[in-house]
């Protein structure tokens, strides 16, 4: 029996020899390093080499050739031709290209040569990272879509992942205020996984579990996983029900190079709401003529507000060590007046391996400091409903105001004169020793630590006209937040080819701890503002008062897991994985504080089969399935135990006693929410690889979901109580295409298209111990008015269910008509509660993107489009200022003269009534990023290649949505399709979307 032993390498793949460890993105990095230009010999003794570069089928633009030894070297141009300067006549090339052997040549006098580069299969099968290893993307058995650094969009954002929005089938990356530089994505994969959990992926950074995603530049990405199937993520245990996003990060190569990033943004506001003009405004007589003439939207915003970051990162080493190091600095500024940012990051990223091979050692760090003026989204909001006739300033040059309306403000002065700053320090570091014990057993110790802190800074001062005509006085506040997870992990590998048999066994250990903690103070009327919020006790305010106004907390939570992974395949035709992953948390109730996450996939390679080899279109078929259990413990510590809090002062013989007592019910069975995750599906390559693609199904139900239940008071002291109750389901439908649809001469044209469709439904509300609930009403509105709630989550239901009154049109009064629980007409103002139904639903059904990719010679054309269909949206802005039934002396939407069907809204009886009639449909198309390069390669000394790119954001949106972009509604979370605040409740919060032009500039040295 012939046995053959094959070392791992750093990413786990089989079939490489030691010291090969390459992906194609690390080609491809490792080819653009071979590009820096040198002469190591004088003028007299040099020679000018020209040739040509050809495979199979073309020429080949963009090879490698360098003067073996030296740094001498060039590329290829786009017709295969290259001309370089060398030594000696008796001078070795090295040829090198992305997917091909690398060959060297002697040129032994020649002055021409004609090179034909093979295709080198191994390179060409991409390299998937999955939980704590790596598989070839052949040996991939459940569902995980990988990216490489160049699939990424073009986007000056605020966060890495909208470079992957609309990329990944089933993944959802939404932004309601895309232009704020401080705002965050949203994040969710296959639908709303929970009630009260945390809703989004857990982020692993250079294997680090729970990794930073702010603290990473866009540049520094060299491919991002994401583990989609439950039978990948279940490696992660209580973190991974919502699925694992893996982001691995450059590294250095035996080739120096430095290379920079630059570009400018500028946002324009677009689709943005619209108002009554001042003639508008008097001629419908919706207040006050004061003579001025203000156009409120404008005077709140920057248009365009202007943004710029560089990059700087620099790389090499030897065959032993090597590095990476990025630098990079970001000045953003935000649509509205006082939104801000400005940070400086940085990583650095250090391999070494000893002579024999021993021991590899890893080094990572990145440090990043931010500064940052909040968005002040309230002046939107007040510009929206401002009288027109008022000037910013009146005649003596203060700010104008009034006392009336919906905001009584200047959202102007606001904006100019309240502080509303944070700042950031962020701090990832990691390191990892492995030992090769032999060729084909190895272990790995890896450490790391992820550490923030957040500064938060407030101050109202004492001359701003609200506080003038208000209170009197100013007020500051200071407020601390910080958190630190540290983490040690040691993993074993073991790896076997025997014959047709391949095993690979992992075995592991994880603890990680978790510690959060704060500060805040607070106190009013000081006696100037020149100090702002940078004397807090010399406010005479909480002295006059006898209360202290600060506060401060610490917490912390424990992670412990033992985990195993093995992986066999037949033949490289059948394959089968398991795991099983035994953790346990100190979140957890005193019973259950472990948990057992168990997984298994299967797949074949039918085209292995000797019945499928001779079909000549068919290239590649796998067919697979995966079954995963998942858990979720992202919520608060200690609400499994006896918790005691304040409950005020009592004042007993002239002294104050803080009063203490139960916090919240006991609930010593609390446990992680169980997810159990199927996932069928098949990848495909078709017309000799133009043509692939993956098509999954699966069905994730989420049992024990954590959350509030409403229990009886007494025998319990609160009113809910934090338990596992309740189960949902999510099942969908997910396509992934990529097609090479042209390849003639200098010009291609490559397809690429996500589709997902998901079903949902909240199946139970009770469980063995809690028990009766059917429903809970949710998202209030607030006033004017009374309107009530808006949503219901109930059994049997899809979430984000609109839960309102039936419109049955508009009378001829102007009033709404509403049926009520008979089916008879009414007037809306004469509903109750029992009369409301559902009348729709806000999450999205099916959503798309569309990659079309085009190269003709030296340019780049990238069109990426993204739309979702199938939901409704309420049209918040309408119900409350879209109608002529708004308050008086406000300003309103042009929809309430326009003759559209809110115009006829002009009773104020029925203003407040929640019904349908304000529902729209919120499907959308957008052409939502267009980027065009030029790339210029430069054969000098210092420089190797220019590249110069524009890039548009958001250019276009087809909607027939009434209430502005779309896609400031988020429908990720349990209550999608309407605006809500962080308490899940309806808000008139709006920040407009924009148009965003960048222009950027990228040099290779």
């Amino acid at each position: 029996m012939k046995m053959k032993l094959y070392k791992s390498t750093g990413r786990g793949t089989r079939l490489m020899p030691v010291g090969h460890s390459i992906t194609r993105a690390t080609a491809w990095l490792g080819c653009l390093l071979m590009l820096l230009s040198g002469w190591q010999a004088s003028a007299q003794s040099t020679v000018q080499i020209s040739g040509k570069i050809r495979d199979s089928k073309d020429v080949l633009p963009g090879v490698a050739i360098l003067e073996k030894g030296t740094s001498n070297g060039t590329v290829s141009q786009v017709d295969g031709t290259f001309k370089l300067e060398v030594s000696n006549a008796n001078a070795t090339l090295v040829i090198s290209n992305v997917g091909y052997v690398s060959q060297e040549i002697a040129l032994a006098g020649k002055t021409s040569i004609d090179v034909n580069l093979a295709e080198d299969q191994k390179q060409l099968n991409e390299v998937v990272v999955i939980g704590y290893g790596s598989l070839n993307k052949k040996e991939v058995s459940s569902a995980i879509t990988h990216l490489s650094g160049k699939d990424l969009l073009r986007v000056g954002g605020n966060n890495p992942l909208m470079a992957i929005q609309g990329k990944v089938a089933g993944l959802s990356v939404t932004n309601t205020s895309a232009a704020d530089p401080n705002s965050s994505p949203s994040i969710q994969l296959r639908g709303a996984s929970s009630r009260s959990a945390g809703l989004g992926p857990l982020f692993v950074i250079n294997g680090v579990p729970g990794g930073n995603i702010d603290n990473i530049n866009q540049n520094e990405i060299e491919s991002i996983d994401v583990l989609k199937g439950g039978a990948a993520s279940a490696i992660y245990g209580t973190r991974g029900s919502n699925g694992v996003i893996v982001i691995t990060t450059k590294k250095g190569s035996e080739n120096s190079r430095i290379f920079y990033d630059g570009y400018t943004t500028f946002d324009w506001a677009t689709n943005q709401l619209e108002v009554l003009s001042k003639d508008e405004f008097l001629r419908n007589k919706r207040g006050v003529d004061f003579g001025g003439n203000t156009n409120w939207m404008n005077a709140v915003k920057r248009n365009p507000s202007f943004s710029h970051k560089h990059t700087l990162q620099f790389s090499g080493g030897n065959g032993k060590t090597n590095y990476f190091t990025s630098l990079d600095y970001r000045d953003a500024n935000g649509l509205d007046l006082r939104s801000a940012k400005r940070e400086y990051g940085g990583r650095i990223n250090i391999n070494h391996k000893t002579a024999n091979n021993l021991v590899e050692l890893t080094f990572s760090a990145a440090p990043r400091y931010t500064k940052t003026s909040d968005a002040d989204y309230s002046g939107f909001n007040y510009a929206l409903t401002l009288n027109p006739t008022l000037n910013v300033r009146d005649s003596t040059g203060k700010y104008a105001y009034l006392t009336s309306g919906f905001f009584a403000n200047n959202p102007v002065e606001v904006a100019k004169s309240v502080k509303a700053d944070r700042e950031y320090k962020l701090l990832d570091m990691n390191g990892s020793a492995k030992i090769n014990i032999l060729e084909n057993l190895n272990t790995v110790v890896t450490i790391g630590e992820v550490n923030s802190s957040m500064r938060r800074f407030l101050f109202t001062p004492s001359n701003l006209t609200t506080v003038i005509n208000g209170s009197k006085r100013n007020t500051g506040e200071q407020i601390l937040e910080e958190n630190d997870q540290k983490s040690f992990e040691w993993i074993g590998n073991y790896y076997l080819d025997l014959n047709k048999h391949s095993v690979k066994v992992l075995g592991g250990y994880s603890f990680q701890y978790f510690t959060s903690s704060g500060f805040n103070a607070k106190n009013e009327n000081f006696p100037s503002n020149v100090l702002t919020y940078n004397n807090l006790g010399s406010g005479l305010w909480n002295l006059q008062q006898g209360i202290n106004n600060v506060g401060s907390y610490k917490n912390s939570s424990k992670l412990i897991a033992f985990f195993g992974r093995l992986n066999y395949d037949f033949d490289q035709k059948y394959y089968f994985s398991a795991s099983l992953r035994r953790e346990g948390s100190s979140k957890f109730g005193f019973s259950n504080k472990w948990g057992y996450f168990p997984a298994a996939s299967v797949a074949w390679r039918a085209t292995q089969e000797g019945f499928l080899k001779n079909i000549s279109w068919l290239n590649e078929l796998k067919v697979r399935a995966d079954y995963g259990e998942t858990g979720n413990q992202d919520f608060g510590n200690y609400l499994s135990l006896d918790t005691y809090g304040g409950y005020g002062y009592y004042l007993y013989n002239g002294i104050n006693y803080q009063v203490w007592g139960p916090s919240q019910n006991t609930n010593y069975d609390l446990r992680w929410e169980k997810a159990a995750n199927f996932n069928a599906g098949l990848d495909f390559e078709l017309f000799g690889s133009r043509l692939s693609g993956s098509l999954n199904y699966y069905i994730r139900t989420n049992r024990d979901l954590l959350g509030n239940y409403n229990v009886s008071n007494p025998p319990n002291i609160q009113g809910q109580t934090f338990a596992n109750v309740g189960t949902m389901r999510n099942t969908g439908v997910e396509l992934q295409l990529n097609a090479s649809v042209i390849r003639k001469g200098d010009f291609t044209y490559d397809l690429g298209f996500t589709g997902a469709y998901n079903n949902n439904k909240f199946v139970s509300f009770s469980n063995a111990l809690f028990k009766g609930q059917k429903y809970v009403d949710v998202v209030g509105m607030p006033a004017p008015g009374s309107p009530g709630t808006l949503q219901r989550l109930q059994e049997d239901t899809r979430i984000g269910s609109f839960y309102a009154l039936k419109s049955a049109g508009v009378n001829d009064q102007g009033a709404l008509l509403v049926y009520n629980k008979k089916g008879e007409v009414i007037a809306g103002n004469q509903a109750t509660n029992d009369d409301k139904q559902f009348v729709g639903n806000g999450l999205p059904k099916f959503t798309m993107g569309l990659s079309n990719n085009f190269k003709y010679k030296k340019w780049d054309l990238s069109v990426f489009l993204r739309g979702s269909f199938g939901y409704k949206l309420f049209n918040t802005y309408a119900f409350y200022l879209g109608t002529p039934a708004t308050q008086e002396n406000a300003n309103v939407l042009k929809s309430a003269y326009d003759g559209s069907k809110y115009s006829k809204l002009t009773s104020p009886t029925t203003y407040s009534t929640l019904s349908d009639y304000f529902l729209e449909s919120g499907g959308f198309l957008k052409v939502d990023n267009v980027t065009l390069s030029y790339t210029q390669p430069v054969q000098t000394k210092f420089l190797q290649s220019v590249r110069i790119y524009a890039t548009t954001r958001n250019l276009a949106t087809f909607t027939k949505f009434t209430g502005g972009d779309p896609d400031l509604i988020n429908v990720n979370g349990l209550y999608p399709g309407v605006n809500k605040n962080n308490d899940n409740n309806g808000t008139l919060d709006y920040y407009p979307s924009t148009t965003q032009l960048l222009l950027g500039v990228q040099l290779t040295f």
